[in-house]
């Protein structure tokens, strides 16, 4: 077969990588961009509307960003919603909904109103609500099964209406395929079903190997394949000093419409996942979904069975450093209780009778027959370990080889940041090509 050669090869097909493909073909003056995707459709995985919570996180009521952060994140997340709305995606895979973080109890009720007074600058439309307010707007959260108030203390941080708060990844992600291909003058190629086996350097050119046996060549590389990154830049030399711990998350999903909004709790500083929640799933006729658990799991892929197992043994990349990371985790009993109470989350009939226990927090009324194991629903986020500072290192992670090539791993919010990351990868892109791009294109119509 022919070689086809590349200005830039991007490796997977989940958000970012399609985020990234739009970016280069709209907003550079790079002519040849390929993408390839190992599985038969682009973001099946992690990118898929059942794998993630389908929020649009930009930090007003995720209660584990500081306030630097959500800057940083309100701006990428701005990005996403610009371009829906310029491409006409709102009411079609962008939607509007009311959100909240929710404090019980007083010391979490502490915890949000001071939160409440630090963010409002930044975050305007936020609005305060009391427990009355509460009764009036999502009175699920406040009522008990026998339509008593529940006696904690309640109040909330939120939006009612008027914000974007959610997104089917899996379809913004098909649309960045079909607009980057629109783009005149442009050759942008999509090779599915294309698992990328090895990437090696041969003077100033990259040369890609493929399951399927294609012959790809590239002047620059883009890995943005999940947990599979950090596997294959092991395995041409990079990111030795990091392994990665996968952790899936599950969801429970209840039979009818429980919440009229997104309802966030209060995040453990102690636990690196994200504290447990309530969404409306735009997937499932808006049933409430509860979730995501924290199941740690020997492999790089969840619903494929355990192909991936000797890759996630290589990408661990075991030694006394990531030893010691994980006792200093088990060694927490917050933590060690956490991750085997998520362990029996997944036990049929027990877990979800344990699960309940713990979303009734959100809504006390809520019982086992109201809720069921959303089965083939969650995707694996990658964690990565840090073997140099000896620690769990949370949100996203990037090698730049400074040599052409480019390795990201991007759990939550990896799927809000996509055109940011997209941003920040093109810059490099055109830096190390010589390429222009066009910052004030880019500005005009997904930041200003």
């Amino acid at each position: 077969m022919q070689e086809k050669h590349y200005e830039v090869v991007i490796v997977g097909g989940g958000i970012s990588g399609c985020a990234l493909l739009y970016t280069l073909a709209r907003y550079t003056d790079i002519k040849s961009i390929a993408l390839l995707e190992k599985y038969e459709g682009v973001a099946t995985l992690n990118s898929k509307g059942t794998a993630n919570s389908q929020t649009i996180h930009c930090g007003d009521i995720e209660t584990n960003y500081t306030l630097e952060k959500a800057r940083k994140t309100k701006r990428t997340s701005d990005m996403i919603i610009k371009y829906g709305l310029q491409h006409g995606y709102n009411e079609k895979f962008m939607f509007q909904g009311q959100k909240m973080a929710m404090g019980v109890g007083d010391e979490e009720v502490e915890a949000i109103t001071q939160r409440f007074e630090t963010f409002k600058e930044l975050f305007p439309y936020l609005e305060f609500f009391d427990k009355n307010t509460l009764k009036e707007i999502e009175p699920r959260v406040i009522f008990d099964e026998n339509g008593n108030e529940r006696p904690e203390n309640v109040v909330a941080m939120g939006v009612k209406s008027g914000v974007y708060t959610t997104v089917d990844y899996g379809a913004m992600s098909n649309s960045f395929i079909e607009n980057a291909k629109k783009e005149a003058k442009k050759t942008c190629e999509v090779y599915l079903n294309s698992e990328v086996q090895n990437i090696t350097k041969v003077g100033e050119k990259f040369y890609i190997r493929t399951a399927n046996k294609l012959s790809l060549s590239a002047d620059f590389v883009v890995v943005d394949a999940g947990a599979h990154s950090l596997w294959l830049a092991h395995k041409m030399g990079y990111g030795k000093d990091m392994g990665c711990l996968s952790v899936a998350g599950s969801f429970y999903l209840t039979k009818q419409k429980l919440l009229n909004g997104k309802v966030y709790m209060v995040q453990n500083p102690k636990l690196p996942f994200a504290a447990l929640h309530g969404d409306p799933d735009i997937l499932a006729d808006g049933c409430t979904r509860f979730g995501p658990t924290a199941l740690a799991m020997p492999k790089l892929e969840r619903y494929k069975g355990m192909r991936s197992f000797p890759e996630y043994l290589q990408t661990l990349n075991f030694s006394k450093e990531i030893a010691g990371i994980l006792f200093d985790l088990f060694k927490d009993s917050e933590i060690r209780n956490y991750i085997f109470r998520n362990f029996a989350f997944e036990i049929p009939g027990y877990g979800a009778q344990l699960f309940i226990k713990d979303a009734r927090k959100i809504v006390p009324s809520l019982r086992v027959e109201d809720v069921y194991y959303a089965k083939g629903f969650g995707g694996v986020r990658p964690q990565v370990l840090n073997k140099t500072e000896k620690k769990l290192m949370l949100g996203e992670a990037s090698i730049d080889s400074g040599d052409g090539i480019i390795f990201n791993m991007t759990p939550s919010p990896g799927a809000t940041s996509c055109l940011g990351n997209a941003e920040r990868d093109a810059m490099k892109v055109c830096e190390f090509l010589g390429k222009k791009f066009d910052e004030k294109k880019f500005s005009a119509e997904l930041v200003d």
